[in-house]
């Protein structure tokens, strides 16, 4: 049972502080633990968290027992933003992204 979430506007290096977080942990002890994490990316990774667990439903399996089986957060496009500087120069200001993947067993 899977679940993605696709271009995340935060940083993968922040995301991975909630990534390593609730990694091999129950699902439910994942969901109770994220409501008092005080990161920004907690919340969409409960959303990630609660599709995969209603992937696992619909396909019939036993839902009280499943884990945090992997966990991956990749780099998604950067874009890139330009802030200008003296002498009519600028400076490049990239906003990352990232991509959420959990898989439950």
């Amino acid at each position: 049972m899977k679940a993605v979430l696709k271009n995340y506007r935060q940083s993968p290096r922040k995301v991975r502080l909630i990534a390593d977080l609730v990694r091999g942990k129950k699902v439910s002890e994942a969901l109770n633990m994220l409501k008092f994490v005080d990161k920004r990316a907690s919340q969409p990774f409960s959303k990630v968290i609660s599709s995969a667990l209603a992937n696992a439903k619909d396909k019939g399996v036993a839902t009280d027992n499943l884990k945090i089986k992997t966990v991956k957060v990749d780099k998604a496009t950067t874009y890139k933003r330009f802030m200008p500087r003296a002498r009519g120069s600028a400076s490049r200001i990239n906003k990352r992204n990232s991509h959420i993947t959990v898989e439950l067993g």
